[in-house]
């Protein structure tokens, strides 16, 4: 599961409050609202010229008088629309770094053209949300919350909109989320027999089939999924991210650590114990707020891992971003790192 940029990484961590004053009058204005469908709604999603109505992966039958056209996303969700030629009003969670420059969790949104609600864990603002007069929010859950959107306002900021979240841990696999992403998106307008959506499906396909292949060509190497922190390194069982439960289905031998911190999806290791797991491959956190391999020569224990040494430290894109076009390049660096991994644990 991943962590957010804070100092706190519990359950919901490892995954600015505005006044009330107006929020009813534009809660009346944006219409709609979570209904339960007496038909059973439809899974996929349907858009018509009179209401629009989505099951989202909560089990909730989301509805608004139309197609939504002010949509608001948490950002990965965002940038996986937009692949898709949907594109929001406002996003909320890592959109830009230090420096003004998109965050990874951006991809290839443009980030000038979109409202920025909040940049990090636990900011959301509420005012500027409301003022958007947004016809839909929708975000991802790890774990049956809304990723991102802040305990202390959820209240308020649900209140404002309709809301719909797609699954993307416990029982998920990467390849059902990409599913039910493209399925919101073709809810929202999105042509998925557009030629670039063919290509980059059949790409994701393709990629697939090459960590297949590159697991049977080089059995027996062992992958760690970690995060770096200044007092810990955090180590990601493969049971509970839909990417580690599909690569796992892919072939890919895992780590898997043992004592889970609360939540399931990590065991917390102190930068002495980091050796506790051994490893051919390590899946390194890419996330902005993570520590990197130039900042993690720093820290002597990692420096003595077998990976590290033999220079077999890959990327991993803890949350990607749910398109076939993104995700593809990730299937096809894993079978790159697989295929050239030499065994060292």
């Amino acid at each position: 599961m991943p962590k957010s940029r804070t100092s706190s990484f519990t359950r919901r961590g490892f995954i600015a409050a505005g006044g009330a004053l107006g929020l009813v009058a534009v809660l009346a204005a944006c219409g709609g609202t979570d209904s339960a469908k007496g038909d059973g709604g439809k899974d996929n999603g349907a858009a018509t010229s009179a209401a629009w109505t989505f099951k989202d992966d909560l089990g909730k039958d989301v509805t608004t008088k139309a197609q939504p056209k002010n949509i608001v996303a948490f950002t990965g969700t965002a940038a996986a629309l937009y692949d898709y030629g949907v594109s929001v009003k406002g996003v909320f969670g890592p959109t830009k770094t230090a420096d003004g420059k998109p965050d990874v969790q951006a991809g290839s949104m443009d980030i000038s053209k979109v409202e920025i609600l909040g940049n990090v864990y636990d900011e959301f603002n509420v005012e500027k949300y409301a003022a958007l007069q947004p016809d839909l929010m929708v975000t991802n859950s790890w774990d049956g919350t809304y990723w991102y959107v802040p305990e202390a306002s959820k209240d308020k900021i649900l209140a404002l909109a309709p809301h719909a979240a797609i699954k993307v841990g416990g029982d998920v696999t990467l390849d059902k989320a990409l599913e039910r992403t493209a399925d919101l998106a073709k809810s929202l307008g999105a042509d998925l027999n557009a030629k670039k959506t063919v290509d980059a499906k059949a790409r994701f396909e393709a990629a697939a089939a090459k960590v297949r292949e590159a697991t049977k060509a080089n059995p027996g190497v062992k992958v760690l999924a970690g995060s770096g922190a200044d007092a810990l390194f955090y180590a990601s069982t493969p049971e509970t991210s839909a990417d580690l439960k599909y690569f796992k289905q892919l072939g890919v031998e895992f780590v898997t650590p043992e004592k889970l911190d609360e939540g399931g999806f990590f065991e917390s290791l102190s930068w002495e114990n980091v050796g506790k797991y051994k490893a051919d491959v390590i899946l390194l956190d890419n996330r902005t707020g993570t520590l990197q391999p130039e900042q993690l020569k720093a820290k002597p224990t990692w420096n003595e891992l077998p990976a590290v040494k033999a220079g077999q430290i890959t990327p991993r894109v803890t949350e990607p971003i749910f398109s076939y076009d993104k995700c593809a390049q990730i299937l096809e660096d894993l079978a790159k790192s697989i295929q050239n991994a030499k065994k060292v644990s």
